[in-house]
């Protein structure tokens, strides 16, 4: 009984701080911008803007919930949900200590995660094609196109990470690096991941699919009210969940010394939130073809590279243990 308590706490403690959390980003990004850009950022509505998130959040919850006519309804209000439920749903095998997550021992951890940022692909695509709107619809293209490219240089950069850990477990991961994070070894595995993690975001400076100067908003340019919001909140999770895989995989999760476990997890997952942040406020955003070309061309030799040069240096220093 108390087993199945403590889980139902842990799933109701994540879900909870990881949507309070992902509004509360919008509050903390809006901030960070404004001193980034020289500019003052929210500074009416509460303590330095801080019920600014509040406010939003009355103002969209009160908005029309309007459907075009054109639209295909069902499939229009499906779209938004799918991203929401996809990043939720990657979070459950994070392990945020050896205590705190919902499946983080679950033995096919990483194949997991690589599905739900694969389902979240849906969500922009059914969202443009069901909107009967070009903008929408090219929108939609762009994300497929990019999201489902940058999924393989995803895919690829962890291989290097699974070859030294011997697991797909992320808290196997977590514990392969007691004496040495995977950042040194798997350092390119890391820069691969982190361009696919951005693109998969679609985050500044990879936020084609929303492109405002060409295509109005993109995939969701017919959207308004609740569901629109979901959109936003779905990629804040996204931008977390990024962010804690980072920091899992590359970063040593929850191990540092003298701070509690959850500190040491929380300060990590927070240096990268900033992170993305900050190359919003710094980078322009390339052309669509440019993005193409830079992952085909640039990415993946280099996560092919990175499988080689692990499995011969594995090879070279013999059987492990």
């Amino acid at each position: 009984m108390n087993l199945l308590l403590f889980g139902l706490l842990n799933i109701i403690g994540i879900l909870l701080a990881l949507v309070i959390g992902a509004a509360l980003l919008t509050w903390i990004e809006r901030r960070l911008l404004g001193f980034w850009q020289d500019r003052r950022g929210p500074n009416r509505v509460g303590p330095f803007g801080s019920l600014q998130v509040v406010a939003d959040m009355i103002k969209i919850l009160f908005k029309q919930d309007w459907i075009p006519p054109f639209a295909d309804r069902y499939v229009f209000v499906l779209a938004p949900a799918v991203v929401m439920v996809a990043g939720l749903l990657g979070f459950a095998v994070i392990p945020v200590t050896p205590s705190i997550g919902i499946a983080g021992n679950w033995n096919i951890g990483v194949l997991f995660f690589l599905a739900m940022a694969s389902l979240s692909v849906y969500s922009v695509v059914l969202a443009g094609w069901a909107s009967n709107s070009k903008y929408s619809l090219l929108g939609g293209m762009r994300a497929a196109a990019q999201m489902v490219t940058y999924e393989v240089f995803m895919g690829l950069s962890l291989i290097g990470v699974v070859m030294l850990s011997g697991s797909f477990n992320l808290t196997d991961i977590v514990r392969a690096q007691r004496n040495i994070w995977f950042i040194i070894p798997q350092f390119i595995g890391f820069i691969v991941f982190l361009m696919a993690g951005i693109a998969e975001t679609h985050r500044l400076p990879f936020d084609l699919p929303e492109g405002e100067n060409e295509l109005g908003a993109g995939f969701h340019t017919e959207y308004s009210g609740m569901k629109f919001g979901m959109f936003f909140i779905g990629e804040y999770i996204g931008i977390l969940l990024t962010a804690a895989m980072i920091t899992v995989l590359f970063f040593g999760g929850w191990e540092g010394p003298f701070l509690p476990p959850i500190l040491w997890f929380m300060l990590k997952l927070s240096v990268f939130v900033i992170f993305f942040i900050l190359l919003r406020a710094a980078l322009p955003r390339p052309r669509y073809d440019q993005l193409m070309s830079y992952g085909w061309k640039v990415l993946l030799p280099l996560s092919l590279l990175n499988v080689v040069i692990t499995g011969a240096v594995m090879l070279a220093s013999g059987p492990a243990g």
